[in-house]
C-alpha cells in the first residue's frame, strides 16, 4: 500500500509536462498562424523582407600586370579610396613573385609600399622587377601555336579597412598617364578586339591567391572557334604571372575574342594589343591594354564614346550557335536615336564581327547594344596610345552609390573629360575631385543635370591653385531620385583619345537580406 502512495503525484506531474508542451506548442502555432494571415509562407523561398542590412566593406583584392615589367609597360600605380566614414585602414602592394617563389621558396613577392590615408588619392612608384632568368622554359602550349612564359613585374594590392571602401585602383605608364584598370581576381573574363597580321597579341593571368589556378583559353575569331578549353588548360603558380603569346592564333583574322574562365581558383586576365614587336626593345612600343568586356548578355551599354572624329567600329562576339540580331542605339546629347548602319544587323553564331559605323563620328554618346541572343562587345575609335590599333569603349553597369576614378591626369598636354549619359530617366550627379593627398569624402563638388535619354561631356579642370600638372581623382555620385547613370573618364593627349575608362560601382557597403520565413525575422 505504502509502496503505491507516490505514484498520483508521479501522474500530476507528467500531466503537467504535458499540458506545457501542448502550450508551447499552441503559441508557436499561434504565431507561424498570424504570420500567415499576414503574408503567405513559402518554405521553400528565401526573398527578402524588408531593408536589405548593410555591412560596411572590409576589404578588396586588386592586380596590376604592368607595374615593374621594366619597359615601356611599366610604370607606377594610383590609388584612391572614398569611404563612407572614417576609419583606418591600409593598402599593401607587393609584387608578383617570379616564376611562382621566392628564394625563401615562400611563393610570396616583395614588400613595395604600404599606405594608411584612407578618402584621398595617393600615387606610388614602382621600381623594376628583377630580370627575368633566360633559364626559365618556355612551354609551347596549343599544338606549338602558343608560346607560355613566366612574366616580369605585376603587382597585387590588398586593402583592408577604410582604405578598401570606395576604392579604385589604376596602372600608370612611365610618363604617368593612367593605362588601364586594376581588377578583382575571378573566373570569368572576356576580351573583344580587331585583329590584323600586324598586331601583336598577349594575354597576362596572374594568380593573387597562395594555391594554383587552372585556366582555359578560348579564342574565336571572324573565321570561327580557333581555340577551345580543352586544348588551353595552363596551371598559374600562386601569387605569379604567366603571359601567353597569341600571335599565330589570331594572325589571319580581323576580329577576335578571348574568354578566360578557370575550372580551379581565380586569377585575373589583361590582353595587351600593339603594332609594334613585344619582344625586341628597340622597337617595341606600349600598345593598349584591353578593357575587359562584359559577360554574354541580350543588353549592354558602352559609355564614354567622345565628340572626336574618327572611324568608330563595333566589334561582336557571338559566343553560341544561335544567329545574332543586333539594334544599336546612340544616347546622345540630342536624345537617344538608331545610327545610321547601326539597325538590321545579322551576325553568325560562333563568330567575332567588326560593325562600321561612322555615322557616329563626331557625336558625344552611350551605345546601347541590344540582341536576340546573348553577345558581348566592344567600341573601337580613332586613337590610343602609340602602338595601338585604337582606343576602346567596354560595357559598363549604371553606377550604384558612387564610382572612383583614381587617375585622371591634366596638363603636360593631357587633359580628362567624362561623358555621362541617362538611358532612361533624367539624373543628377555629383562630382567631386581631389588632388594627391586631397579628401575625397564629404566635399559638396559640382552637381550636374542630365536630361532624359540623352548625354552630356564634362572638362574638368585644375583646382584654382594646383600645380600646372597632376593627376586628379574623381567621385561621381547619382543624387537621390536620379535615374540610371553610365559614365567613362575619356583622357586625351592634344585633340587625340589615348584611353577610355568607364566610372563602375566602387562599394562602401554591401547589403545583406533578411531571411524572410525565419523564427526571428516572423517574431518581429
Amino acid at each position: 500500500m505504502t509502496g503505491r502512495k507516490p505514484r498520483p503525484t508521479k501522474n500530476r506531474l507528467m500531466a503537467t509536462r504535458v499540458v506545457l508542451a501542448v502550450l508551447v506548442l499552441a503559441v508557436l502555432a499561434a504565431l507561424y498562424g498570424v504570420a500567415g494571415v499576414s503574408r503567405p509562407i513559402a518554405l521553400a523561398s528565401a526573398a527578402a523582407a524588408g531593408a536589405p542590412e548593410q555591412l560596411p566593406v572590409t576589404s578588396a583584392l586588386v592586380a596590376c600586370p604592368a607595374p615593374g615589367s621594366g619597359s615601356v609597360t611599366g610604370g607606377g600605380i594610383a590609388i584612391a579610396s572614398a569611404p563612407a566614414t572614417t576609419g583606418a585602414g591600409q593598402v599593401l602592394m607587393t609584387g608578383l613573385a617570379a616564376a611562382g617563389g621566392t628564394s625563401s621558396g615562400t611563393g610570396v613577392g616583395t614588400t613595395l609600399h604600404i599606405l594608411t590615408q584612407p578618402g584621398q588619392l595617393a600615387i606610388a612608384r614602382i621600381p623594376a622587377a628583377s630580370a627575368l632568368s633566360k633559364k626559365l622554359p618556355v612551354l609551347k602550349m596549343a599544338g606549338g601555336l602558343v608560346p607560355t612564359s613566366a612574366g616580369r613585374g605585376g603587382v597585387i594590392i590588398q586593402a583592408v579597412g577604410a582604405m578598401s571602401q570606395g576604392l579604385d585602383v589604376d596602372q600608370l605608364s612611365p610618363q604617368g598617364l593612367p593605362t588601364a584598370r586594376c581588377q578583382p581576381p575571378g573566373s570569368d573574363f572576356w576580351f573583344v578586339s580587331p585583329a590584323a597580321p600586324t598586331l601583336h597579341l598577349q594575354l597576362y593571368l596572374v594568380n593573387t591567391d597562395s594555391e594554383p589556378a587552372d585556366a582555359d583559353v578560348s579564342i574565336q575569331t571572324d573565321s570561327g572557334p580557333m581555340l577551345g578549353s580543352p586544348d588551353s588548360g595552363i596551371v598559374v603558380p600562386p601569387h605569379s604571372m604567366l603571359v601567353q603569346t597569341l600571335d599565330k592564333l589570331a594572325h589571319a583574322a580581323t576580329a577576335v575574342s578571348l574568354h578566360v574562365t578557370t575550372s580551379v581558383g581565380r586569377v585575373v586576365a589583361a590582353v595587351r594589343e600593339t603594332t609594334a614587336s613585344t619582344t625586341n626593345a628597340r622597337t617595341t612600343k606600349p600598345g593598349i591594354w584591353l578593357p575587359a568586356a562584359q559577360a554574354a548578355a541580350t543588353h549592354q551599354v558602352l559609355p564614354g564614346l567622345p565628340s572626336s572624329p574618327g572611324t568608330r567600329e563595333l566589334y561582336v562576339a557571338v559566343p553560341g550557335n544561335a544567329s545574332a540580331q543586333i539594334k544599336v542605339t546612340a544616347i546622345t546629347s540630342r536624345g537617344s536615336y538608331q545610327p545610321t548602319g547601326g539597325n538590321g544587323i545579322s551576325l553568325l553564331g560562333h563568330l567575332t564581327t567588326g560593325i562600321a559605323i561612322p555615322s557616329l563620328a563626331g557625336i558625344p554618346a552611350a551605345i546601347k547594344i541590344s540582341s536576340s541572343v546573348p553577345v558581348t562587345a566592344v567600341l573601337e575609335i580613332s586613337g590610343g596610345p602609340a602602338g595601338a590599333p585604337g582606343a576602346f569603349i567596354s560595357g559598363s553597369f549604371p553606377i550604384q552609390g558612387e564610382g572612383v576614378l583614381a587617375a585622371s591626369p591634366i596638363g603636360r598636354g593631357v587633359s580628362s573629360e567624362l561623358v555621362l549619359s541617362a538611358p532612361k530617366g533624367a539624373a543628377r550627379v555629383q562630382i567631386v575631385q581631389g588632388l594627391p593627398g586631397a579628401v575625397l569624402t564629404g566635399q559638396p563638388g559640382q552637381v550636374l543635370q542630365i536630361p532624359a535619354r540623352s548625354t552630356i561631356e564634362v572638362r574638368i579642370k585644375l583646382p584654382k591653385r594646383s600645380a600646372k600638372a597632376t593627376e586628379i581623382a574623381l567621385v561621381v555620385t547619382p543624387l537621390k531620385g536620379s535615374g540610371p547613370v553610365y559614365a567613362a573618364r575619356v583622357e586625351l593627349s592634344g585633340t587625340t583619345v589615348e584611353t577610355i575608362l568607364p566610372v563602375i560601382t566602387s562599394p562602401t557597403q554591401i547589403s545583406l537580406p533578411d531571411v524572410r520565413e525565419s523564427l526571428v525575422a516572423i517574431l518581429r
